[in-house]
């Protein structure tokens, strides 16, 4: 599999989450749209940094470095992980108080509770 079939793959799975999120009125389903595309954003920030070597490593200079470069993509998709994990806990609170009061998880109901 090249770098080529992952974006398009990614982009692909961006493009669902990004539907889900604006068209959808189940809050959940819009925090599952949301996962998608952290996931999306992991899926191609893994790819390239296996698919795109720097021009320091194509001169060979710089061969003790290249564990530290090939994982910057998994690195950075580690702190997305943590940052969606943080959303969902925080999104499924704010989902559950909304439901305490209104008995519905649908987003349009959220708007309606200002005063």
């Amino acid at each position: 599999m090249n770098l080529e079939n992952v974006l398009i793959v990614a982009a692909i799975i961006f493009s669902i989450g990004l539907y889900g999120a604006l068209s959808k009125r189940n809050a959940i389903t819009v925090l599952m749209s949301i996962e998608l595309m952290f996931n999306s954003v992991n899926i191609t920030a893994v790819a390239l940094s296996r698919y795109v070597v720097p021009s320091s490593l194509r001169a060979g200079s710089a061969e003790e470095f290249v564990p530290q470069l090939l994982l910057t993509g998994q690195v950075f998709s580690i702190f997305i992980i943590t940052v969606a994990a943080a959303e969902v806990a925080l999104g499924l609170a704010i989902v559950l108080a909304i439901f305490r009061t209104r008995q519905s998880v649908f987003v349009t109901d959220a708007s309606e509770m200002r005063k």
